[in-house]
């Protein structure tokens, strides 16, 4: 097994994902784009909560985290 190779931001994601998911208002955890096109993973909220927020890193391991207020998620 090969150490210290950078993780992609799918593990990054997937190793992070319950404990964001945990938190209060947060209803989806995915991997996107910053405002610069980079791969960020991406915080969903079903509303604006400062508490959470304030408890949601503005970095994972290296890659940006972007937190967006995308109310109720319904399946069909």
């Amino acid at each position: 097994m090969v150490r210290n190779m950078p993780s992609t931001i799918r593990e990054i994601k997937k190793k992070h994902e319950a404990r964001l998911l945990r938190l209060t208002d947060v209803i989806s955890v995915g991997i996107g784009k910053d405002e610069e096109g980079n791969p960020a993973i991406m915080v969903g909220l079903r509303r604006r909560n400062p508490q959470t927020e304030s408890r949601i890193p503005e970095r994972l391991e290296g890659y940006p985290v972007k937190v967006r207020r995308v109310g109720d998620v319904k399946a069909l």
